[in-house]
């Protein structure tokens, strides 16, 4: 077995033993990796890796994204602690935004899967064309 391959079945059992055989659902992983596969959080997170943003840039910077779902999602991503929201004291206020340390760590992961999911964009299309192709 290849030393990267992941015992799932191992995995579970030792999750289940740390919340004594609670629910699968406890499980780190799944807690951890459920804030980030939102719509935007990745989108998110790479536009602040590079610098902070205010609110307004952000917008501008997503167009697609309504104001009520990137508020919601700036707000998770604050939540879960790798967003700082700062309020500048000026008429009107001003808020910036940017990652905090354990955002910028979450970052150097996640750019892996980013450049991953780029680099292999036109194979995951071809392949869904062909699956479409053979369930009609």
């Amino acid at each position: 077995m290849d030393s990267r391959t992941v015992n799932l079945k191992s995995k579970l059992e030792v999750y289940k033993a740390m919340t004594d055989g609670g629910n699968i659902a406890d499980c780190p992983v799944r807690d951890v990796i459920q804030g980030l596969n939102g719509k935007w959080s990745s989108l998110l997170t790479a536009a602040l890796a590079e610098q902070p943003y205010r609110f307004g840039e952000l917008r501008r910077l997503v167009p697609d994204i309504s104001q009520r779902m990137l508020t919601q999602t700036l707000y998770d991503l604050q939540r879960d602690g790798y967003v700082r929201r700062e309020v500048f004291p000026t008429k009107p206020p001003s808020v910036e935004y940017s990652l905090t340390d354990l955002g910028r760590s979450m970052f150097d992961a996640l750019q892996y899967l980013l450049q991953w999911a780029e680099n292999n964009h036109d194979a995951v299309r071809g392949a869904r064309t062909a699956f479409d192709s053979t369930q009609a």
